[in-house]
């Protein structure tokens, strides 16, 4: 496969994802307010990828629309997905209001942590469920923050919040003896809960940017036992991504977490350049490609087939990975 075939299946993607989006709102029809950022950041890394500016206004929409409460609502996870979306279009415009407003929510995050199973970002507001996701986000946000900070000292401050909640997290137990992310903790124990794709996907990113700001190479040795324990269990006969959700069926949440994982292990590949994660990625757009899309190229739950329905959750996760092939040459 040619480099321009991915850059054709990529340009389709994004397009149908854009009927989804209404610039009344900044907002992607039919979905939750998380899956937003997801969206927008699918487009950004199609812009930064291809060198494609059309779609630059929807930055400003999606800003100017939903930024008069610095988007913190409904949890920490929530709102966690907007900072990392933040960061990107910061990385593609150099405009400094979005790394502000990422700032800005990482400072709300802080106010999550406390003392309860010796440390961790509550889920949300409610502080009843201490989990996976939210400190996975937690902790990519320190390091990514870090590499941007403007002195030594923010360096400083948001390299010690990465490791404290590294250290925590690895700690918690919630990395399960076969090296797979369960969802939380119940009783400051593991709760056995789904092993969801996004949960072994985001640790994946963190780990790469912890490496990144560090040099350890322990943090990969950590990051590769996960995603190898993903490629290995949480997919069909084929090697095709699967989530937990799918034989039962998958609400608009579940629909969204696998194009997570693979933008997360591509974010691991550019790092420690393991030629197995290349290549998974490649047989998963591959196979969405010409097994899980309809005549509108909107792509559906089962990457393996066969396509179901479409919505922007779906789209945005199939259009995550079909993002990451860009980056590969035609080795």
């Amino acid at each position: 496969m040619k480099r321009q075939d991915y850059r054709a299946y990529a340009d389709a993607a994004i397009e149908a994802l854009q009927e989804w989006y209404d610039p009344t709102t900044g907002l992607y029809t039919g979905v939750t307010w998380w899956h937003s950022a997801i969206c927008l950041d699918a487009v950004i890394d199609y812009m930064t990828r291809t060198g494609e500016r059309g779609l630059l206004g929807i930055l400003t929409t999606t800003f100017e629309k939903n930024a008069g409460n610095n988007f913190l609502e409904n949890s920490y996870d929530d709102m966690a997905w907007w900072a990392l979306a933040w960061i990107n279009a910061f990385d593609l415009t150099q405009e400094g209001h979005y790394l502000a407003m990422a700032r800005t929510i990482f400072a709300a995050m802080e106010q999550g942590w406390d003392g309860v199973c010796g440390g961790g970002v509550w889920w949300d507001f409610k502080r009843d469920y201490k989990n996976a996701i939210p400190n996975e986000l937690f902790l990519l946000l320190a390091a990514r923050l870090q590499q941007r900070a403007s002195d030594d000292a923010e360096r400083a401050y948001y390299r010690a919040w990465a490791e404290r909640e590294w250290n925590w997290f690895r700690a918690s137990g919630m990395i399960n003896e076969d090296h797979l992310v369960n969802d939380g903790l119940r009783g400051c124990q593991n709760n056995g809960g789904t092993t969801w794709t996004y949960n072994q996907g985001v640790i994946l990113a963190a780990l790469a940017e912890m490496c990144r700001i560090t040099g350890a190479r322990v943090y990969l040795h950590e990051a590769e036992a996960i995603a190898d324990a993903t490629i290995q269990t949480l997919v069909t006969p084929d090697g095709i991504l699967k989530e937990p959700c799918e034989d039962a069926g998958c609400d608009s949440n579940g629909a969204q977490f696998k194009g997570i994982f693979l933008r997360s292990l591509f974010t691991l590949y550019q790092v420690d350049e393991q030629p197995r994660y290349r290549e998974f990625i490649l047989r998963n757009v591959t196979s969405l490609w010409e097994n899980n899309r309809n005549e509108h190229n909107q792509f559906g739950l089962h990457w393996a087939g066969p396509y179901d329905s479409a919505d922007a959750s779906r789209q945005s996760s199939a259009a995550h990975a079909i993002n990451a092939v860009l980056a590969f040459d035609d080795k």
